[in-house]
């Protein structure tokens, strides 16, 4: 009689690549699915009885902030409970490596919080400290392109000479030959919104080179949605490299719609030969650091010299009339959105005000609303986060529904203890997944469940090109997740986001139980992802 080191027996095998459930038993030995059976017994040393439950592969969730969380938070909580077993960091241009003072500024009160020093000066060392310390997922990583850049320009608003687009080149090689698995960008946001078209492109060529992908988080997800999706289109097409379009959504009231007219220019783009395709949450909702809600011009010198604006009575009066009218090539969510749809979700020196939104606050203390965020990022040195109402139902649903999408939490692994557990974060940090099955597939319908699995697994693992994660076959890494898909929910809602889900009953990682029955069994047997383990160059 054969043996494994754990078999699931009796479960609905969804596999991943959206074919209908069928009923087998699966054999793991040494991490991987050795065998894939029906009839005959086989000996393990655990047996794990999945009768009516779904038996499907580990979450890959393909947009996720994990860098920092991970390492001070290994058991990767929020995201193990509800199956994501494995984490792509460095998106959205924010990448813990190179290292930037614009960077270490940011995450500064997080490490302190958790007795921690920044002793890493490029991915491959950051790495090789998560491996020595032990994660409980795994993790791959992007090089995020506002990173690099900070590295070598700082925070100034200006083009950089060619010799620093050498060097960022340089960095973004080396990132590469470490394990990054392509670049990312987060044009919105400054300082990665600071560099031009034909600067990125130029980085892109450099991924290319490693079959490396280009993420972004777009310079505009409203007013200017299609002229920022044009964009991300011609940097894949000049420096012919697949493309993901994070988070795709319209932000606001008037410029819901705009979905379909989007999805016709990457159909079109993919006609044209180029791979483009798009990743999205199931929620009406996102988050943003405050302080991103200022124009780029004033965030020059980072959060000390926005700081320093903000106290300035001209400078202050100027952020404002730019926050009202917009500035030409940059998004204003306060604009597209107004007040009542800003909500305060992180306020160290006001906790009375997270889960109120702007609107609400300054009707209770009469204060002009503007004053009032100013006034919070100076109190808090711009440790202020903020969840956003952008998005209607049936863009979402739309999103979702489309064979270009694939399912990502934009969220981090963070724990109910702790530092990680203050505010009140967005309810897809601990829910994503289980939003997606108990509202999108169970109520609403939006697709099928074996649908819904394969835009969650195998395909972005084929986009990652992580041919060995993904799916329910025999030689891939038992990443796997059993679940009831009747009860399968996220307890988690705005203003009372800190609960796991329910439903979810077991999670292995590469092998190894780390959720049993609903609970954690601080098993590390994650592994670091490195893309040139796969394709060197």
């Amino acid at each position: 009689m054969a043996s494994f080191d754990v078999i699931i027996k009796n479960g609905r095998i969804v596999d991943g690549c959206g074919n209908p459930w069928f009923n087998a038993n699966i054999g793991i030995s040494y991490g991987k699915i050795g065998k894939i059976y029906k009839l005959k017994k086989y000996d393990a040393e655990k047996i794990i009885d999945a009768e009516n439950l779904l038996v499907c592969p580990g979450f890959i969730d393909i947009h996720t902030h994990s860098d920092l969380e991970l390492l001070v938070n290994p058991t990767a909580d929020s995201h193990v409970h509800q199956g994501i077993t494995t984490d792509i960091i460095g998106n959205c241009g924010i990448s813990v490596a190179p290292v930037s003072d614009f960077y270490k500024e940011r995450a500064e009160k997080l490490l302190k919080a958790y007795n921690m020093k920044w002793n890493w000066n490029n991915l491959a060392e950051f790495l090789e400290i998560l491996e020595k310390r032990g994660i409980s997922i795994n993790v791959a990583s992007l090089i995020g392109q506002t990173a690099v850049r900070a590295a070598v320009i700082g925070t100034e608003k200006r083009p950089p000479t060619q010799s620093e687009l050498d060097r960022m080149k340089e960095i973004v090689a080396e990132g590469m030959k470490q394990g990054a698995f392509g670049i990312s960008t987060g044009l919105f946001y400054a300082p990665g919104g600071y560099a031009a078209t034909q600067e990125i492109i130029e980085l892109a060529k450099v991924v290319a080179k490693y079959d490396g992908i280009y993420t972004t988080h777009m310079r505009s997800e409203g007013d200017n949605l299609i002229e920022a999706l044009k964009e991300a289109l011609e940097i894949g097409e000049k420096a012919n490299l697949p493309v993901q379009i994070s988070h795709y959504k319209c932000t606001g009231p008037a410029n819901w719609g705009k979905i379909q007219l989007g999805f016709k220019l990457m159909e079109e783009a993919r006609e044209k030969s180029l791979d483009v395709t798009c990743d999205a949450y199931p929620w009406i909702a996102g988050v943003t650091p405050l302080i991103d809600y200022l124009p780029h011009w004033s965030q020059e010198g980072g959060i000390t010299g926005t700081i320093k604006r903000l106290k300035d009575p001209k400078l202050r009066q100027r952020i404002k009339n730019d926050m009202e009218k917009g500035k030409p090539g940059e998004e204003s969510l306060v604009k597209e959105l107004g007040w009542s749809r800003i909500m305060i979700s992180t306020s160290p020196s006001h906790p009375e005000y997270e889960g109120k939104t702007i609107e609400e606050i300054v009707k209770s203390e009469n204060k002009d609303p503007y004053d009032l965020i100013f006034d919070l990022l100076i109190q808090d040195k711009s440790q202020v986060v903020a969840i956003e109402f952008w998005g209607s139902e049936k863009d979402v649903e739309e999103v979702l529904r489309h064979p270009l999408t694939m399912i990502s939490s934009d969220s981090s692994a963070i724990t109910p203890k702790g530092p990680l557990g203050l505010g009140k974060p967005h309810p897809r940090y601990y829910g994503n997944i289980p939003k997606l099955f108990s509202d999108y597939v169970r109520n609403r319908k939006t697709m099928t469940i074996d649908e819904a699995v394969r835009k969650a697994t195998s395909f972005p693992a084929q986009k990652l090109g992580l041919q060995d994660r993904g799916q329910i076959k025999r030689g891939m890494w038992a990443d796997i997740v059993i679940f009831d898909p009747d009860k399968i929910d996220a307890m988690g809602v705005f203003g009372d986001p800190h609960h796991f889900p329910k439903g979810i009953e077991w999670v292995l990682v590469n092998g190894v139980v780390t959720i049993k029955k609903g609970k954690h069994t601080n098993a590390f047997a994650g592994k670091v992802l490195r893309k040139h383990l796969n394709f060197p160059p």
